[in-house]
């Protein structure tokens, strides 16, 4: 067989030397700067582009990275948004001057609160005759003084024992006593015939008070109360000093309804009519959003015009759960209200207090 050599031509060489050649004599100041154009170029795009299309929502994104990504450009596209008619209208109120229109009042739950038909008008006289026939006519009268018997279920730990000599130091006249297991079927007629005119029992779970049974001597009424968020003065941040036996002042704040009417007078015969302003305590009952929260403070003079306050514990919060006639009984007891959840409940600005 003959073999025939085929010869390469120079010019394929040339090329392809030319074309390594041009490839590798690119600088790379101008490939850096390349891409930083193509940088500047995509994010001008970005921002130019909405974050999202009218229709769309961020759960469609399936990648979790780019879905928190496009969430929080949201995000800050509302806060910016927000700023800018900020910063207008106070631009605009600074501009008119007097003639400003009103600031708008921001919407919440208390103020968007559905109306409740049983909301007492303070001069109804039908209220009025009630108050001067029910069960709490003889203390606001002044006939009768505030005694308290303060007891717990069978059985107390530390921490349920500790809550009632802590809320006794609260309550004046106050007494703690130990259940040793009786019935409160049978507790209940020995302190009426030691001239009690308040029981209260603190149930407990997994060591935590959890319930108070709120009882009205002699005739009831009977209110049955969760309690949560307990915390005791050590457990407590810049707390003052340990209260003193002085009566103190009584605040209930938004008890509104017939209900919350009648909650809040059955806190107020807790403690005694005539409060000794020279200890400086004030316990307060604040309903918000039928929730009842206690705290105990002492004001404190720090000249003629600044007054603070220093709270003193405990702290705790109140849910109603049932109000019933007369006193403690579980079986034959007529009960006024009792806290259903699932139809009470259903609407969040519809309150019973």
């Amino acid at each position: 067989m003959d073999i025939t050599e085929v010869p390469v031509t120079q010019t394929d060489s040339k090329g392809k030397k030319k074309k390594n050649k041009k490839t590798k004599k690119k600088p790379v100041k101008e490939a850096e700067g390349g891409a930083a154009e193509e940088k500047k170029k995509e994010e001008k795009m970005e921002s130019a582009a909405p974050a999202f299309p009218p229709g769309f929502s961020v759960s469609e994104i399936k990648n979790k990275q780019r879905r928190h990504v496009m969430f929080m450009k949201l995000k800050q596209e509302k806060r910016k948004q927000k700023m800018q008619l900020k910063k207008q209208k106070k631009k605009e109120r600074d501009a008119l001057g007097d003639k400003a229109p009103p600031k708008e009042v921001p919407k919440t739950i208390e103020n968007q609160r559905v109306y409740d038909e049983t909301t007492v008008d303070p001069e109804d006289e039908e209220v009025a005759f009630d108050e001067g026939t029910d069960e709490f006519s003889s203390y606001f009268n002044g006939l009768t003084n505030p005694k308290v018997l303060i007891t717990t279920s069978d059985r107390p730990r530390g921490r349920t024992v500790r809550f009632c000599e802590q809320l006794a130091t609260v309550i004046p006249n106050a007494h703690v006593y130990y259940r040793r297991g009786l019935a409160l079927k049978r507790v209940i007629p020995q302190c009426v015939a030691r001239d009690f005119t308040y029981l209260i029992v603190i149930n407990e779970d997994r060591k935590i008070p959890n319930g108070m049974v709120l009882c009205h001597l002699p005739d009831g009424p009977t209110a049955h109360f969760k309690i949560s968020s307990v915390r005791l003065r050590k457990e407590m941040k810049r707390r003052g000093k340990d209260p003193t036996e002085h009566s103190p002042e009584v605040i209930l704040n938004n008890f509104s309804t017939r209900l919350g009417h009648s909650i809040g007078r059955l806190f107020a015969a807790l403690f005694p009519q005539d409060p000794q302003f020279v200890g400086r305590q004030v316990a307060t009952f604040h309903n918000q959003r039928d929730f009842v929260f206690f705290r105990f403070h002492r004001y404190i003079f720090k000249n003629e015009k600044k007054v603070g306050i220093q709270e003193l514990g405990p702290r705790f919060t109140l849910k109603l759960r049932s109000l019933q006639k007369g006193t403690f009984d579980s079986k034959f007891g007529e009960y006024e209200w009792v806290l259903k959840r699932h139809e009470m409940d259903a609407c969040r600005r519809k309150f019973q207090l």
